[in-house]
């Protein structure tokens, strides 16, 4: 050892000798080897000792004397004791002089997870106390400490380094039990498949931790046993072997074995999981037709029917695009009157119509069909034979409607045509060329019966004059429908409108508008009638329109005239500077702008009156304009003045009474007086319990008859006095209101001081009380005058309690 003594200390757990040394002069050095223990040196435990201080040569140069490396201290996991079982021993080499207590601190020691480790103060000696577990802690690190009996350090405290040696007492775990992968099929050998993995709790630096894989088992074996292979330290699958067909075998199920100590079956731990292969599929197959020709028909003239059912086959997957056919025309039907739809459930072809088909024009159709997958066929598969096949559809020939060639027809003609006018010939055609058939015609819709038609050639002729100006004519056209009925089996029929612009003529005069109005009775310059006219025609037979006064009589020109304002408006004013007032009819002749002209003599009602200074008539003027005369002017005035009066008085009479209300008071007060107050009920009373008594109780009985009869329960007889009625008084006719409160407290007055009016002051029986009552006995109570009383007041509440207020007042007199 370089001419220094080494000092050399074991490791019982490890079985290593650690050997340092370290030289001072020009540079430190050290160097740092491991030796396995000998046996006959395993047995001690080691002692370790604290490190001894530095010391200063006689040249100035530091020499740290050799001293131990502490070495750390290696447990195996899961050891069987006996516990405490001793690890090591420190010592200080003071403990010749002075008494030393030795401790640990850290992790195991002081703190969680306490008391893992010990030490015996006195001796040093750290042991273990319980079973380690490296997969919950791998390591230690605790520090020793040397002090005196007073508690000072003695010595530095040193770091021991506590390791946890692994076992092997984990298997290998898969994260789960069954694994799934997949692989196209057709796939070359060396193909990935899918990657498992397993992970084992022990040591991965050791051979503890160390997982290999294996494949246990195939199934099936089709087509070799070994279809795939795993790589034993990554637990990667790949095929092996060419041959994977999905349409032979579309699953493999293979067991795989995780074992640990490198795959060593003698020593290692193993575990299984299963890998579920599907082998997917490719389009490796095309699709085929099952028959090299199809067949079908159609009825000419119907769309969206299958008229041929097309069927394939595919061994791919179902109802996959590898799967899925598509079919297509690639020729017979240049124009597109076929579509072929595919069914998403049997994978066949429906070969539809689309456009209507004529058997007149195409008795058959031979159409070329190819079908084809969703998806390409995979690489190097070449398409079948069977991918193409003819389809022939037949056209089945239908009685077809007949069909006017122009539809609607329009035609032109005056109105005013009369009737038996021939306008036109309205004929159909039959497009069923191959089939010898005649055509009826009839009407269908003529609003106003104006024409007929001729049953076997279309032609229309007028039953009536065509007038423009008819509620059935729309923007100057009239429209009717007719029918056409051909003798096929079943018959068929079709329609046509027949479209008639009327042109306008001149057969409407116009008419003077309006047909009344008013004006002063004088003259002024902006006063005056805006006169216009209607006419039924249309341009040019209308406007513009010329307004005239007739020569006679006389007096109409003499006393108005007519001003032209346009083309349609006129005023109609005075000629004279005053007109009596009164209704005037004056006549306007209104002429139209048509060839030839027509004219018409309308009335036009003007009332003349007098007019306020804003040129309105008055209300006496609109009286003497409507054609009274002065008595009866004045005879209306007298019936005004005579109801204004009336309305006075009635007033007058109101306020009157209310005053009189106001100053005698009523028998409430006038707060609570019902008639010009609001009430509020929002007391709605009880349920139907709450109406669950005998109304009979308090009416008076005529007899005791039908008391005597009643059945046990409450029993009350009262007893009229027999003594003649009082008189109440007696209320007017027609009372003044003022009088009411008078009327109430006489007739209150004289229902108190009549013993003939009910409740009656006699002797009440009462034979049945009922039973169950929630009151108590009142035979306790008694009466009793602990004070003095007034009961004076008694004798303010009527003859009633007469009696009562003899009894009980008159004070100490009595």
């Amino acid at each position: 050892t370089r001419g220094q003594p080494a000092q050399l200390y074991l490791c019982p757990f490890c079985h290593v000798f650690q050997v340092t040394e370290e030289e001072g002069k020009g540079g430190e050095r050290k160097e740092k080897e491991e030796v396995k223990a000998p046996p006959e040196f395993q047995a001690p435990p080691t002692v370790i000792m604290f490190p001894r201080q530095q010391e200063i040569s006689s040249k100035g140069l530091r020499r740290q004397k050799r001293d131990w490396v502490i070495p750390p201290v290696n447990v195996p996991e899961n050891s069987r004791g006996p516990f405490p079982q001793m690890l090591v021993s420190i010592r200080s080499d003071q403990d010749r002089n002075i008494s030393i207590r030795y401790s640990i601190t850290g992790v195991g020691a002081d703190q969680p997870p306490n008391e893992v480790f010990s030490i015996d103060p006195v001796a040093g000696k750290m042991f273990v106390t319980k079973p380690l577990d490296r997969e919950r802690r791998s390591s230690y690190h605790l520090r020793a400490h040397a002090v005196n009996m007073n508690g000072e350090r003695v010595e530095s405290p040193i770091d021991l380094y506590i390791y946890v040696i692994d076992m092997n007492d984990n298997r290998p775990e898969f994260k789960n039990q069954v694994y799934n992968g997949s692989v196209d099929e057709g796939s070359k050998p060396g193909t990935f498949v899918m990657h498992l993995a397993a992970f084992d709790h022990d040591d991965n630096t050791t051979a503890n931790g160390m997982v290999r894989y294996r494949i246990l088992s195939q199934t099936p074996h089709s087509p070799i046993p070994n279809m795939f292979t795993i790589n034993s330290e990554t637990g990667d699958i790949v095929t092996v072997a060419a041959g994977l067909d999905r349409e032979v075998m579309s699953q493999y199920s293979i067991i795989v074995q995780a074992t640990d100590m490198e795959g060593n079956l003698n020593f290692g731990l193993s575990n299984t999981a299963t890998a579920i292969i599907s082998v997917t599929d490719i389009n490796d197959n095309p699709p085929e037709l099952t028959s090299r020709t199809f067949s079908g028909e159609v009825p000419e003239n119907r769309i969206n029917v299958a008229v041929a059912n097309l069927t394939v086959i595919d061994r791919d997957q179902p109802r996959s695009p590898n799967w899925n056919a598509v079919y297509r025309i690639i020729s017979g039907d240049p124009i597109g009157h076929f579509t072929i739809i595919t069914d998403p459930h049997t994978n066949d072809g429906m070969v539809t119509v689309v456009k209507p088909v004529d058997f007149e024009q195409n008795r058959a159709f031979m159409l070329t069909v190819v079908v084809n997958n969703q998806a390409p066929l995979a690489s190097g598969i070449q398409s079948s034979l069977q991918s193409t096949s003819g389809v022939t559809i037949s056209v089945v020939d239908i009685n077809e409607p007949p069909f006017f060639p122009t539809n609607p027809k329009s035609i032109r003609f005056e109105e005013g045509v009369p009737a038996g006018t021939s306008l036109t010939t309205f004929s159909a055609s039959d497009p069923d060329r191959f089939m010898q058939q005649s055509i009826r015609y009839s009407k269908l819709a003529d609003p106003a019966e104006w024409l007929s038609i001729n049953t076997t050639n279309g032609q229309i002729v007028t039953t009536a004059t065509l007038d423009r100006e008819s509620i059935f004519v729309k923007n100057n056209i009239y429209e009717a429908t007719f029918l056409a009925v051909d003798n096929g089996s079943p018959m068929a029929s079709g329609t046509g409108t027949l479209q008639i612009y009327l042109i306008d003529v001149n057969d409407n005069a116009p008419s003077l508008l309006p047909r009344e109005s008013q004006i002063c009775e004088r003259i002024n310059r902006n006063a005056g009638i805006n006169i216009t006219a209607a006419d039924s025609d249309t341009d040019p037979n209308v406007g513009p329109f010329v307004f005239e006064l007739p020569t006679f009589p006389a007096s109409i020109r003499r006393n108005w005239t007519v001003s032209r304002l346009n083309g349609d408006y006129a005023r109609l004013s005075l000629r004279i500077q005053y007109l009596k007032p009164g209704v005037y009819e004056v006549p306007v002749i209104v002429s139209d702008s048509g060839n030839p002209p027509l004219s018409n003599r309308s009335i036009i009602k003007v009332k003349v009156c007098p007019c306020d200074e804003n040129g309105d008539c008055t209300l006496v003027g609109a009286v003497a304009a409507a054609g009274l005369g002065t008595g009866a002017i004045i005879a209306i005035l007298i019936c005004i003045i005579i109801l204004l009066s009336e309305y006075t008085d009635w007033t007058s009479s109101v306020r009157r009474r209310e005053k009189e209300r106001q100053t005698k008071q009523l028998l409430i007060d006038p707060e609570d007086d019902v008639r010009d107050n609001i009430l509020k009920y929002d007391e709605e009373g009880g349920g139907e319990e709450d109406q669950d008594y005998d109304l009979s109780q308090l009416q008076q009985p005529d007899s005791l008859e039908h008391i005597i009869s009643k059945p046990l329960g409450v029993r009350r007889v009262d007893e009229r006095p027999i003594i003649p009625e009082s008189q109440y008084p007696i209320r007017p006719a027609i009372p003044h209101p003022g009088d009411i409160g008078d009327f109430i407290n006489e007739g209150l007055r004289a229902a108190d001081n009549d013993p003939t009016a009910p409740p009656y002051d006699s002797l009440l029986v009462f034979d049945y009380e009922g039973s169950g009552s929630t009151a108590g006995s009142v035979s306790s109570l008694n009466s009793s005058s602990t004070g003095d009383q007034d009961y004076d007041y008694l004798n303010d509440w009527g003859p009633r309690f007469k009696k009562l207020a003899d009894m009980y007042g008159g004070g100490e007199d009595d």
